[in-house]
């Protein structure tokens, strides 16, 4: 069991309220897995919730998707951790390499990079799981759930920083572009509703065809790459001559 010392802090978003609270909880290193245990709920719904979290450990802070552990992988790792209550693998997100942020083209560059890993991690999920076998490995359920919705929430949350704040921004300054910013924001709402396909299509995995379930995963995900290719083709030159981060006034 976790002594004193064994702390980390973390980081979640409220899954009412939308505010951070940060919470000191035990943790294990577990072969390659950092977990979490404890008892409190309100945590745990908020990580339900909202996946992405913030760990700082060991003095260093880091982003995280968190995955609770579900049916005969919980009750091993719980029996490993001598706890009871739950148990959430921190599965650390991975930015690759890092790169030069020199202007807004860069971060968008650096946003939609990481967007395609994750959309990445969710086809490489759904095709673990219908590759096991029954109870072997445990299922990725809700791994692919949580994985699948911090996608959908980072992607989200982009659009809307786009269309309530840099498009209207940059529109003044080049009006020649008017229809390109109304079709983006037209690709947001169809986006948005790829999106809901999306959650719907990986809640119903238990039951689906992997034949027609990964076809339709394929079209979803060709989709959202071709709106993110074409925003990046209309977006990067204007982008590249905007500093970033900006300049204090």
């Amino acid at each position: 069991m976790p002594t004193s010392s064994d702390f980390l802090l973390l980081t979640t978003t409220g899954a009412t309220s939308g505010e951070q609270t940060t919470t000191p909880l035990p943790y294990v290193h577990h072969d390659d897995l950092l977990l979490v245990v404890g008892s409190d709920p309100a945590w745990y719904d908020d990580l339900l919730a909202h996946p992405s979290v913030q760990v700082e450990l060991a003095g260093e802070t880091f982003e995280a998707l968190a995955v609770p552990a579900e049916g005969a992988r919980r009750d091993e790792l719980l029996k490993q951790v001598a706890h009871s209550g739950y148990v959430v693998i921190l599965d650390r997100v991975d930015l690759g390499e890092p790169r030069e942020v020199a202007n807004l083209a860069d971060k968008l560059v650096e946003i939609h990079t990481w967007l395609r890993e994750q959309l990445r991690h969710v086809r490489a999920e759904v095709d673990a799981h219908f590759a096991a076998q029954p109870g072997e490995p445990p299922s990725l359920g809700l791994q692919i759930r949580q994985r699948c919705l911090a996608f959908c929430q980072a992607l989200e949350f982009h659009h809307t920083s786009e269309d309530g704040h840099l498009f209207p921004g940059m529109a003044p300054h080049h009006p020649h572009l008017k229809a390109t910013f109304e079709r983006l924001a037209d690709e947001h709402r169809a986006v948005a509703r790829i999106q809901g396909e999306l959650a719907s299509l990986l809640a119903d995995i238990g039951a689906a065809d992997p034949r027609r379930f990964r076809a339709e995963l394929d079209r979803m995900a060709a989709e959202l790459n071709a709106h993110l290719d074409h925003e990046e083709a209309a977006l990067l030159p204007l982008l590249a001559e905007i500093p970033w981060p900006p300049p204090r006034p």
